[in-house]
């Protein structure tokens, strides 16, 4: 595979066009189209298709442009560590972070890192455990934060450093409070409730609380993601489970008030990486400031 050609694919992709990437690279349309033409020989596949006055990615040309984002942002972070590192060639960090994981506490827990005494630039990336822990596994990221512990039957060699914990807090409007019966937490019985989604693993540990407290509330919502959990919460639609450490902020940004608090219930928070003994300067400040209890950081 000939990778100016692919370049020339990606651009002509993110261009929307092959007018708008020939202006872009400075070589004329039909030159771009040729050297394109010759890239979907060697595929064996058309990668655009007209679309009225212009062209589309074909399903093949989506997955080619998929691949050709990471071959390129590869190439730019290989230029990156490879050479000097100034300001503008800083220490590549790149983090996957799994979508049950407050975007608060990921910065807590990021914090660290960018207190070294080198620059660093910072990649996140969001998404599902699984998904994170593939891009992991092939070393596409340095360090994976989860609320939940790699597992040993995963088929994954990676492993987990303990981040810290934290209990959790119920919080509702104050309309919504009034409208309670009772003291927490048998106030929750019966109540309106918006909750995390079945795969995090806080979940888990809530539906375990709730039957051993033998309550039963009533069920409005689940989310994969926080922040939309807290802003129905914020409109009063139901009681919802946030971290203890961000109580003051859940207060502030969503006009709630705690409800209560189960220092029993608890969530927790890993890196996993495929360091045992941690050599990348950001992951070993992140777990040499996981000695300190979560909830003081910051």
């Amino acid at each position: 595979m000939n990778f100016k050609h692919l370049h020339y694919f990606w651009a002509a992709a993110k261009a929307g066009g092959i007018q708008r990437a020939s202006e872009q690279l400075h070589i004329t349309p039909q030159t771009l189209s040729g050297q394109i033409k010759l890239l979907e020989d060697d595929f064996g596949c058309a990668l655009f298709q007209k679309r009225g006055r212009g062209l589309e990615l074909t399903p093949e040309g989506r997955t080619a442009l998929s691949y050709a984002e990471q071959i390129f942002s590869l190439g730019h972070e290989l230029e990156a560590a490879l050479g000097h590192r100034t300001d503008a060639r800083a220490l590549t960090f790149r983090v996957g972070i799994a979508d049950a994981v407050p975007k608060s506490i990921a910065y807590r827990l990021l914090e660290p890192a960018l207190a070294i005494a080198e620059p660093v630039k910072l990649i996140c990336h969001e998404g599902g455990f699984r998904d994170l822990l593939g891009q992991l596994s092939v070393q596409r990221l340095d360090l994976m934060i989860a609320d939940e512990a790699m597992g040993r039957l995963m088929g994954v060699k990676a492993f987990n450093h303990p981040l810290g914990t934290t209990a959790m807090s119920f919080f509702a409007t104050a309309a919504l409070r009034e409208r309670l019966v009772g003291a927490f937490p048998q106030c929750l019985d019966g109540a309106p409730m918006l909750i995390q989604g079945a795969s995090s693993a806080v979940r888990q540990r809530l539906d375990l609380w709730l039957a051993e407290q033998g309550l039963r509330p009533r069920l409005i919502g689940e989310f994969d993601d926080a922040a939309l959990l807290k802003a129905f919460g914020g409109e009063g639609r139901g009681v919802f489970m946030t971290p203890t450490m961000l109580e003051e902020e859940t207060c502030a940004r969503y006009d709630v008030e705690v409800i209560g608090r189960a220092s029993e219930l608890v969530e927790e928070f890993f890196g996993i990486s495929v360091e045992r003994r941690v050599t990348h300067p950001c992951v070993l400040a992140i777990t040499r400031a996981a000695r300190v209890p979560l909830a003081r950081k910051g």
